[in-house]
């Protein structure tokens, strides 16, 4: 359940917002009833709020009877300055990246404890990529979330470290090893992973960071396997990211 915003006293905006919040990745669509569980409220209250989200745009509601994110709510994520600058700046330099290896490109940020994708460039050669703009993915099995995670807070990585899911028999779950692994990717300046998110999908993926500044994004290649690319690899994303962190604001940073 994603909440309990059906107890006395809770406001009408937290029972939206619970509403809203139902949705993740692993729950796309919903019915009523559903929505209501995942929400905590009772199914006429939920029947009230969703048919208001309805009529604003925020949520529709398929032939199926399910109900989906709406594309009002799309439109105000666009204006975060998570999408609307970073996202701006970056696509120039994620086309170019894209014309130089014709792999799949992904530009994301940290967002808690989880990499959220707030930008992708479909490769030529078919990948299995599970990501998608506005998707969120475990920090431990991709390249960007590797590379989020090396710079992130100390209590991020503590709580990444006792959440360490398997999601193919590829991926580190060890916390020594992943610990490990993070040295690297702060010694070296990227994260590389092999059919940890996805079977028959590799990544790379460098820090983007304004200059003397810390890291706010990450940028990363999706391939079937890297071998004797990486070099190649490497050196496209770092100068890529290079120009993305000079065109960033100081303000982008903070």
């Amino acid at each position: 359940m994603a909440g309990n915003s059906g107890r006395p006293g809770v406001s009408v905006a937290s029972r939206v917002l619970a509403l809203l919040g139902a949705f993740d990745t692993d729950h796309r669509a919903m019915t009523l009833t559903e929505l209501a569980n995942r929400a905590g409220l009772p199914l006429a209250t939920a029947y009230r709020l969703v048919g208001e989200l309805v009529d604003w745009g925020a949520l529709v509601r398929r032939a199926s009877g399910e109900y989906v994110v709406g594309r009002k709510l799309w439109d105000l994520g666009l204006l975060a300055p998570v999408q609307s600058g970073l996202r701006q700046i970056a696509s120039p330099f994620l086309h170019d990246l894209y014309a130089a290896t014709l792999a799949t490109v992904h530009l994301a940020v940290r967002d808690g404890t989880s990499v959220l994708y707030v930008d992708r460039l479909a490769g030529h050669v078919s990948v299995p990529v599970v990501s998608d703009v506005g998707t969120r993915l475990p920090m431990h099995a991709t390249g960007v979330g590797k590379v989020l995670l090396a710079h992130a807070p100390e209590d991020v990585r503590a709580w990444v470290f006792t959440n360490l899911t398997r999601i193919t028999p590829y991926t580190v779950t060890q916390p020594g090893r992943l610990r490990s692994e993070l040295r690297r990717v702060r010694r070296d300046g990227f994260a590389q992973t092999s059919e940890e998110m996805s079977l028959g999908a590799s990544s790379v993926a460098v820090p983007i960071a304004v200059p003397g500044g810390p890291v706010v994004a990450a940028l990363g290649i999706v391939v079937p396997s890297i071998g004797r690319d990486r070099p190649r690899l490497v050196a496209a994303l770092q100068v890529a990211a290079q120009g993305i962190g000079r065109s960033l604001p100081l303000g982008e940073s903070r």
